[in-house]
């Protein structure tokens, strides 16, 4: 359904869960792809996966909380395959804690990532984006939408996530640029999920509580940016859009409390 054929799609965190079912789907609807994380070792096993597939595809190490890597990773990524069609910004940190219990390095680290990593992502590859028609999708979190325990920290860094989205659809929309995030849901198989629900029974709590009553897949978020990314969505900017089956409509903002009292027993 969707032909990527010749365009250039790069992918921040693109190495791993969510992000890397994102650019398998990319790959394998035509584009030549480009990922980028901390790991060059993940770096080079994605490569050589996309590789394997029969699809171009290159990546480097780069943290997002460095602009100036960023700048150097977005440049190679043009030397590589030219002006960016697509640009996908996902990389993200987590971890359950309430606020008394987050230091401010801690919380520091989940904004530079989120946050501020976004906004190296975005701004860095400005220059090089394919104008106009090249499509910005921010991958973002339903803590953005509902607040939740334990979570006052990522809370506040994709909220900051959704509202630049926002406000770049609006600043670069006149150069035919747009902007949108996707909020995934419970997706199985990431590392979002082993630590949010690190047991069965926190696994199986979060399933009931999907009006869907079932985990998604990468495959799932995978498809929405196609989507977003094709000129099926040439009019669509500026959206905030789940991919979640249902679940911000009936997320419990308490559904972490079974996890944090977990871990406050560990450490008695």
């Amino acid at each position: 359904m969707f032909d990527y054929s010749g365009r250039s799609v790069f992918v921040a965190g693109g190495t791993s869960g969510i992000n890397l079912g994102v650019a398998q789907a990319f790959a394998a609807a035509g584009a030549n792809v480009f990922v980028i994380s901390r790991s060059p070792e993940k770096v080079a096993a994605a490569v050589e996966q996309l590789q394997a597939s029969g699809a171009k595809a290159a990546g480097m190490s780069a943290d997002v909380r460095d602009a100036e890597a960023l700048k150097v990773a977005i440049s190679t990524a043009h030397g590589t395959f030219g002006d960016i069609d697509v640009l996908v910004s996902g990389a993200a940190g987590n971890f359950p804690a309430r606020a008394n219990d987050i230091s401010s390095n801690g919380f520091r680290a989940v904004l530079e990532i989120d946050l501020l990593g976004t906004h190296h992502v975005m701004t860095a590859a400005w220059p090089v984006l394919r104008r106009p028609g090249a499509s910005v999708i921010n991958i973002s979190a339903p803590q953005a939408m509902v607040a939740m325990t334990g979570q006052a920290h990522v809370c506040a860094a994709k909220a900051g996530v959704d509202m630049m989205t926002r406000t770049l659809a609006l600043e670069w929309g006149p150069e035919g640029v747009r902007v949108n995030s996707v909020i995934p849901g419970p997706i199985d198989g990431t590392e979002g999920m082993r630590r949010l629900a690190p047991t069965p029974q926190a696994l199986d709590a979060i399933r009931h509580s999907v009006p869907l009553k079932r985990i998604g897949t990468p495959a799932n978020v995978a498809n929405l940016c196609l989507f977003l990314g094709s000129d099926f969505a040439s009019y669509v900017s500026g959206a905030v859009v789940p991919v979640d089956g249902g679940w911000v409509l009936n997320m419990q903002g308490t559904v972490l409390d079974p996890v944090l009292d977990h871990i406050a027993a560990s450490r008695r």
